[in-house]
């Protein structure tokens, strides 16, 4: 017999917690952003069963995306600053 497949939400889970120490050792604030990174990661669970094992560099590049979505954040509330000043003006 061959051996059973887990479902892929379930590996999302287990990388998940893999992370958590990693998670932990964030300041609070980078926790948060790290948090939204795997939630919309888990927007994509079907395209990931086709996704391969888990690259090296992996940790570098989370960390990566974390400054990314970090300066995302940062702009889209400065957007809606301008935005709110922009309305006033009206």
């Amino acid at each position: 017999m061959g051996r059973t497949v887990l479902p892929y939400s379930r590996v999302w889970e287990e990388e998940r917690q893999r992370w958590l120490k990693f998670r932990r050792a964030l300041r609070r604030e980078d926790q948060a952003h790290l948090d939204r990174l795997f939630e919309l990661a888990r927007l994509h669970l079907q395209a990931g069963v086709y996704a391969s094992a888990p690259w090296p560099l992996e940790s570098m590049l989370l960390s990566m995306l974390l400054e990314h979505q970090k300066a995302l954040s940062d702009l889209e509330e400065r957007l809606r600053g301008l935005v709110a000043e922009a309305g006033k003006g009206e």
